[in-house]
């Protein structure tokens, strides 16, 4: 033990200075497409870019080929503050409080994900991103659960689980859907075994979109979801983009 703690005072504190201060390590997050570049019909396979196809950010399944078009990558921007209020919000806009601004407990459901996501979420309870500096702590059950995290498009036999999760769950809560299957049912849903997504099933408050998204997405989802950060507006609507491109 006493080697732990002098190997640790001797190399210092190694855990993420997010969210006081931004982090610009390399490999942090994968980034999102820009919303204004334009791609041929059917080239993507989520349907995202095309000039006659619907143009939504959270169905982006992160397969890069967009990037590598031969005529002309679509512009990539970085960043992982994506995580975003659901539109139109769940119950009229509902929120925690104050109270829960300092510390909340989050219970994590697998609703039929491929792994990714869960992967993920697993690495923000890492001495890296250690989410339990910021108040944040996981809990086995839904009865003491403030803010339910769910991953995966919500696969037919998770659906009366997930409600019952969420109804066990005490006023007030929240949820937070995580990844492009929990947000629009990915390349899984809709289908005859799985929903489009969390928000089929029971009201979703915060989307973090990514497949999967990184560790300081999903904090960045939580921190929205407690009203300690603000929501992402994603897209050149969202003010500038950075021009860099994937290589």
């Amino acid at each position: 033990m006493s080697k732990w703690l002098l190997r640790g005072l001797k190399t210092g504190k190694k855990t993420t200075r997010y969210p006081e201060v931004a982090e610009n390590a390399d490999g942090v997050s994968p980034g999102l497409p820009d919303f204004g570049s334009v791609l041929p019909t059917g080239f993507c396979p989520a349907h995202i870019g095309a000039d006659d196809e619907e143009k939504d950010i959270r169905s982006c399944v992160h397969c890069f080929r967009c990037v590598r078009f031969e005529q002309k990558g679509i512009d990539w921007q970085p960043g992982y503050e994506w995580a975003k209020t659901a539109e139109p919000a769940a119950d009229g806009g509902r929120r925690l409080g104050k109270a829960f601004r300092h510390s909340a407990h989050i219970r994590i459901v697998d609703a039929g994900a491929c792994g990714a996501c869960l992967s993920e979420v697993k690495q923000t309870g890492k001495p890296h991103y250690n989410i339990h500096r910021l108040g944040l702590f996981i809990t086995p059950t839904p009865r003491q659960a403030d803010v339910l995290l769910v991953t995966g498009p919500v696969s037919g036999n998770m659906v009366s689980q997930l409600k019952k999760t969420y109804e066990a769950m005490p006023d007030p809560k929240m949820v937070v859907a995580a990844g492009t299957c929990a947000l629009t049912g990915g390349v899984f849903g809709p289908s005859f075994s799985c929903s489009a997504g969390v928000a089929d099933v029971i009201p979703v408050d915060v989307e973090i979109p990514g497949c999967p998204p990184p560790p300081l997405a999903i904090i960045h989802g939580l921190l929205v979801a407690l009203g300690r950060k603000p929501s992402a507006v994603i897209g050149p609507a969202g003010g500038s983009l950075d021009e860099r491109r994937m290589p």
